[in-house]
């Protein structure tokens, strides 16, 4: 069997970790590029090289195709792995590697090129017969004039895209002409082609895709589908194996097209068909991803085929080691995507420091992730922090194993979605499997409101006397010594204040004995056994119920306490100094004080000083974590003044805009 010596990972995160730990498997030298505010990444860390290729922006690091041949030359690699997204559907980066005399470790510029357009993509998937959605391509001004010919809604796509960015839904024809700029210049910002094209978009459909891979000798098989049904804003978040909605025919049906298209194509690496599938089971092709999926490891845990090592293998020159007739799905598998997003605010990223962080463990639990440990989430890259992968021998019970991973899986000092993927879990129609990609716009109210009630399961005054108790406790686990030798001075009788939104709530210690405590709130007394402690833990037994929480602080005094996978924030009054916690980024002064959501680059500016514009009107807008974000006006005002400029980093403390109130 052929294989390298060496292999360059362009990539960072998840995916370069994931790649590392096939290639050390298989006896093969790992060789990272970060950029310097990765410089303390775990990918850094696993690799056993590492290459420092530039600061912070995309472009002069993970995207700059020279820098990346030019380390790969100096290290000895012989080939390169590109992973996901960043250049790994760049025909320009395989190019690169070939004149290099670097092997590229996916396909070859020929089928990039092809399925990399959806538009030739859609063309070629009709030549060889497989269903397509009736769509048609042109200028945005083209578009604009012939878009009545398509029934609403429409579906707007960057040509070049992938991975839900550049896609937008039209529900009204006055809509189209700003989501064609604003879909072009994504495009262009993301995959470096501004090409866009409309099409009708399917009413209630399920997103399924079909794994392929193939070698340099005609060989391919599919691995069977995963259903990625569950999005938000088009980024898938649950994926499953197998589809829950295909019936065996249909699923053959599928796969055979997958693998025409693959074949026809000359693919010669691992890759995705994408199909749509309507509420009668009728499928159309959407795209093909020429390189490894972020949820491939779903595919994995069902099929027991490594896809990295069979995609190395491919790429050193050996047969395909896997036959179609060979293959099956065993069990259930259920991918869920862990982001650093606000659910109850649009989902917004939420970059930031955290302050504890703890992945489940167990059989059959798989968490692909990017780090081990709290670290600081940049808003430079998108937001996924992790993919948890959880099996089951039926779907009922990869379901509820899923779940109670979730519920170990604790993050505390930033919003991620951990409880909105449970409750979607947890939801009648996904169990029953009563969905469609509008799932979560259709029940996002709902899951919020399950969110909310889920923290109301949790005993009221629990987490401030669980807190209490771990604060007690704290010199059999912190250099710190006792509490009270911390805060420098001792009290007859011990009390702690907390407060959050709502209220402020003072625990007074009033007995103690051994491990049992008794604590009053207010005019009630409650009763605790401390059963174990340590730095971020305690395990307590309330009420005849044992429960274990997880804690952690940040260095403004918040305190996080997670019980039963619902996260509580509470203010210490009694030790923390004046100052209050920053207040997020938003609107002051009635909303004419304007800053950044959160930290990104100001990429356009629509508005001059000295000009009128209406309420709702958009002054300008910041990319952070892959997304566009609108800042706009809450009133009718006149721009006083514009304090950024095109191109320009800002944090959220960044004053952008400052609005004035319109002449009377």
């Amino acid at each position: 069997m052929k294989i390298f010596n060496k292999i360059l990972i362009a990539n960072r995160g998840e995916i370069a970790v994931r790649i590392m730990r096939t290639a050390k498997e298989m006896g093969i030298k790992t060789v990272a590029v970060y950029s310097a505010v990765d410089k303390d990444s775990l990918h850094v860390q696993k690799a056993d090289e590492a290459w420092c290729i530039g600061q912070q922006e995309l472009s002069e690091t993970y995207l700059n195709i020279d820098k990346i041949i030019e380390v790969a030359s100096h290290a000895g690699c012989d080939a390169i792995h590109p992973g996901y997204g960043f250049l790994a559907e760049n025909p320009k980066f395989v190019e690169a590697c070939e004149k290099a005399g670097i092997t590229f470790i996916g396909p070859g510029t020929q089928p990039i090129q092809l399925m990399g357009n959806k538009i030739q993509a859609r063309k070629f998937a009709k030549e060889l017969g497989v269903p397509i959605t009736d769509g048609i391509t042109g200028s945005p001004k083209q578009l604009l004039k012939n878009a009545h010919t398509i029934p609403l809604p429409i579906l707007v796509k960057a040509a070049a895209g992938g991975g839900g960015k550049g896609m937008r839904i039209v529900h009204h024809l006055d809509d189209l002409e700003q989501v064609l700029e604003a879909t072009s210049r994504e495009a262009k910002n993301y995959f470096g082609d501004g090409s866009i094209y409309i099409e009708q978009y399917i009413e209630e459909p399920r997103h399924i895709e079909f794994q392929v891979i193939g070698d340099n000798f005609g060989n391919v098989v599919h691995l069977f589908e995963r259903e990625c049904t569950i999005q938000r804003r088009y980024q898938k978040i649950i994926e499953e194996s197998p589809s829950p909605t295909l019936t065996p025919e249909i699923r053959k049906e599928m796969g055979e097209a997958a693998v025409a298209i693959a074949k026809k194509t000359g693919y010669n690496s691992a890759g995705t068909v994408e199909f749509l599938v309507d509420k009668n089971l009728r499928f159309y092709f959407l795209e093909m991803n020429t390189r490894i999926q972020v949820e491939h490891p779903v595919t994995e845990m069902v099929t027991g085929v490594d896809l990295i090592a069979e995609q190395i293998s491919v790429a050193a020159g050996n047969k395909l080691s896997l036959k179609q007739k060979d293959l099956f799905q065993r069990g259930h598998a259920i991918e869920c995507r862990i982001y650093a997003e606000d659910p109850e605010n649009d989902f917004m990223p939420s970059p930031g420091t955290m302050t504890y962080y703890r992945q489940p463990k167990g059989e059959n639990i798989r968490v692909d992730s990017g780090i081990e440990k709290a670290v600081t989430i940049h808003s430079f890259f998108d937001p996924m922090i992790s993919k948890m992968v959880v099996w089951g021998a039926t779907r009922k019970e990869a379901i509820e194993n899923s779940i109670g991973a979730l519920e170990d899986y604790v993050i505390h000092g930033i919003r991620t979605n951990i409880s909105y993927l449970s409750e979607v879990l947890q939801h009648k129609a996904f169990i029953k499997n009563q969905i469609s990609t509008k799932f979560c716009d259709e029940h996002s109210n709902e899951l919020l409101k399950a969110i909310k009630e889920a923290h109301k399961q949790v005993p009221g005054e629990l987490p401030v006397l669980v807190m209490t108790l771990h604060a007690l406790n704290l010199s059999q686990f912190s250099k710190a010594g006792n509490i009270w030798e911390q805060i420098g001075y001792w009290r007859h009788q011990i009390v702690l204040s907390f407060s959050d939104n709502e209220e402020t709530t003072s625990v007074r210690l009033v007995y103690r004995n051994g491990k049992e405590y008794t604590f009053t709130m207010g005019k009630e007394e409650y009763q605790i056994i401390l059963m174990d402690a340590d730095k971020n833990s305690i395990q307590v037994s309330f009420n005849g119920k044992s429960y274990t929480a997880y804690l952690s602080a940040d260095s403004k005094g918040i305190h996080y306490i997670t019980v039963d996978g619902a996260t509580f924030k509470y203010k210490r009054n009694d030790i923390l100094d004046s100052s209050e916690v920053a207040a997020s980024a938003g609107s002051s002064d009635n909303g004419n004080n304007l800053f950044a959501p959160m930290p990104g680059k100001v990429i356009k500016i629509n508005v001059k000083e000295g000009e009128e514009v209406k309420r709702g009107a958009i002054l300008l807008v910041v990319e952070a974590m892959k997304m566009e974000n609108n800042i706009v006006a809450a009133s009718n005002s006149i721009v006083e003044k514009i304090n950024v400029a095109e191109g320009e980093m800002v944090d959220t403390d960044k004053q952008l805009v400052l609005l004035g109130n319109t002449k009377k």
